[in-house]
C-alpha cells in the first residue's frame, strides 16, 4: 500500500519529502543541528527553527554508515518503516486477541497531499510507529525499566515530530486519568516518561506558550487542503463502521486496556471535532492528527472485526443443519467483510492522483549540475515549483521557490523565464549564475553548457 504512489516513479513525490532531503543534505554538510538555509542561504536553521532537525540527523547518518543511495531511501523506506507500523500494531493488539485484525486495518490507512501519510518519507510517518509502541509499553507493563523506554521513545519522537509526541500525549491522557486512583504509581511513571522529554528544551517551550495559548483562545481558519470529509472516505466507510462495532465491544467487555484505546481514540476525535467546527485548536494538531486518528480507528477496528468473528448461529439451528457454513458462520462473514474492504479500497490506492515535481529530463539535468558546475555558481533561477527539487539534488541555492502557493517573487521568475531570460541586471542585481530553462534562452550573456542549463557568463569553474 505504502509503495504504490513509489512504484513507476523513483524520486520522492511530496514536496516535503523533498524539503527533508535537502534539510538532511545541509545538516550533513555542517556537521551539525545548525545550519545556513539550504534553499536561498540566507539566515540559519537551529533547533529553535527546525522542529525536525531529530529526523534529518537521523537519516542523513543512516545515510552516511549505509552507503544507500538518497533516492532509494526516499523511494522504498516509507514501506519498510509502515511494515514496522503494523507489526507494531500487531505485537500491541496480539494480547488482547485481534492483532492480525487490527493489522490488517492499519495496512489500510490512505496517504494523501494534504494530511500525508505513511506513502511519504516524512517525520510524520515514522512517528506513526512510535503510538503502538508506546500503548504496547503502558498497557502491558509496570517496571522502572518500561518507564525508561518509554521515555527514551518519547525523546526520539519529540526530536523527529513534536506534533506526534503531543498527539501521544492527548491520546494516554485518559488512560493515565483513570489509572489515577486503582494505580496511582503506573500513572505518574507513565505522566513522568512522557512529560520530562516536553521539559529539557523548557526555555524554547516556554517562549512559545503564550502565543500557543492565545491561538487556543481564537478562532482559526481551516487548512484548505485538509478535508475531513474526503479523508473519511478515503479510509472507507465500512472500516469505519466496524470501528464503532469495535468502540461498542470493547466499552462492553471494560478494563484499564479498553477504555484506555476507547478513551484515547475520543480525545483525538474530540480535538478534531473542535477545530474541524468551532477553529478553535492549533491548525498543525488539526491536519497532523486526523492520521493519530485513524491508526487508533484501526486498531479498534480490529477489535470488531475480531467481534465479528464470534458470531455464532442459534444452537437450535445449527442443530438441524450440520453444515460447514452453519458452524462458521463467524468466519464466513469476517472473510466476506474482508473481501468487500479490500475489493472497495485497493482501486481506490491504485488510483489515488499524486503530483510529481519532476521528471527523469528534470533529475538528469540536476544530476548534471550537481557533478559539472563549480561552487562559484551558488544560485539558479527555474521554474519555482522544481526549485525544491533542484536544491535537494544540486545543494546550489535558488532565487525562489513555491511551496505551497504562488508568490510575488515566484512571479518574477516565471516573466523572467517566459521573457527568454534576457534580463541581465536582473541576474546580477540577484547573484544568480545558473539558469535551468526548458523553454530555452535567447540572452548573448548566458553559455549554454548542457542542453536547458545555461551559466552567466566565465567567472570561474
Amino acid at each position: 500500500m505504502a509503495f504504490i504512489p513509489h512504484l513507476n516513479y523513483p524520486y520522492p513525490v511530496h514536496i516535503d519529502e523533498w524539503v527533508h532531503l535537502a534539510y538532511s543534505k545541509a545538516l550533513m554538510r555542517a556537521g551539525s543541528a545548525t545550519f545556513p538555509d539550504p534553499f536561498s542561504g540566507e539566515g540559519v536553521l537551529g533547533l529553535s527553527t527546525n522542529l525536525e532537525a531529530g529526523f534529518h540527523l537521523f537519516w542523513g547518518v543512516f545515510q552516511r554508515i549505509s552507503g544507500i543511495s538518497w533516492l532509494t531511501i526516499f523511494r522504498y523506506f516509507p514501506s519498510v518503516i509502515f511494515m514496522i507500523t503494523v507489526l507494531s500494531v500487531y505485537v500491541m493488539a496480539r494480547r488482547e486477541g485481534y492483532g492480525w485484525e487490527a493489522a490488517l486495518f492499519t495496512c489500510l490507512i490512505p496517504t494523501t497531499v494534504g494530511v500525508l501519510g505513511p506513502a511519504f518519507m516524512v517525520p510524520l510517518a515514522m512517528g506513526l510507529m512510535f503510538i503502538p509502541l508506546c500503548l504496547y509499553l503502558v498497557f502491558n507493563f509496570r517496571t522502572v525499566w518500561s518507564y525508561l523506554v518509554l521515555f527514551i521513545l518519547t525523546c526520539f519522537l519529540l526530536s523527529i515530530h513534536a506534533a506526534t509526541a503531543v498527539g501521544l500525549v492527548i491520546i494516554l491522557a485518559p488512560y493515565i486519568l483513570l489509572n489515577l486512583k486503582g494505580n496511582f504509581r503506573h500513572s505518574l511513571g507513565v505522566t513522568l516518561a512522557i512529560a520530562i522529554p516536553f521539559l529539557a528544551p523548557f526555555p524554547w517551550i516556554f517562549g512559545m506558550l503564550l502565543p500557543t495559548a492565545k491561538s487556543l483562545l481564537s478562532p482559526q481558519p481551516l487548512p484548505t487542503y485538509v478535508d475531513i470529509p474526503k479523508v473519511t472516505q478515503d479510509y472507507g466507510y465500512l472500516p469505519i463502521a466496524l470501528g464503532l462495532l469495535g468502540t461498542f465491544l470493547l466499552a462492553m467487555r471494560g478494563g484499564m486496556r479498553n477504555y484506555g484505546l476507547v478513551s484515547g481514540l475520543l480525545a483525538l476525535l474530540v480535538m478534531l471535532v473542535t477545530f474541524f467546527t468551532f477553529h478553535y485548536g492549533v491548525p498543525i494538531m488539526y491536519e497532523r492528527g486526523l492520521m493519530y486518528m485513524m491508526v487508533m480507528l484501526s486498531i479498534i477496528t480490529g477489535a470488531g472485526l475480531a467481534g465479528v468473528r464470534t458470531v455464532r448461529l442459534p444452537g437450535q439451528f445449527a442443530g438441524r443443519i450440520q453444515s460447514f457454513v452453519v458452524n462458521n458462520a463467524g468466519n464466513i462473514l469476517c472473510l466476506i467483510l474482508v473481501v468487500v474492504t479490500l475489493t472497495m479500497i485497493i482501486p481506490d490506492r491504485q488510483h489515488a492522483s499524486y503530483y510529481l515535481m519532476i521528471d527523469k529530463e528534470d533529475y538528469e539535468a540536476f544530476a548534471w549540475v550537481r557533478d559539472n558546475v563549480g561552487g562559484n555558481y551558488e544560485k539558479a533561477i527555474l521554474d519555482p515549483w522544481k526549485a525544491t527539487p533542484f536544491v535537494a539534488i544540486t545543494g546550489k541555492y535558488v532565487y525562489t521557490r513555491i511551496h505551497a502557493y504562488p508568490r510575488a517573487r515566484d512571479r518574477r521568475a516565471y516573466e523572467f523565464l517566459e521573457s527568454g531570460c534576457v534580463d541581465t541586471a536582473f541576474l546580477k542585481e540577484n547573484g544568480i549564475s545558473i539558469i535551468y530553462s526548458r523553454g530555452g534562452c535567447n540572452n548573448p550573456d548566458l553559455v549554454e553548457v548542457r542542453k536547458d542549463v545555461y551559466l552567466l557568463g566565465d567567472i570561474g569553474s
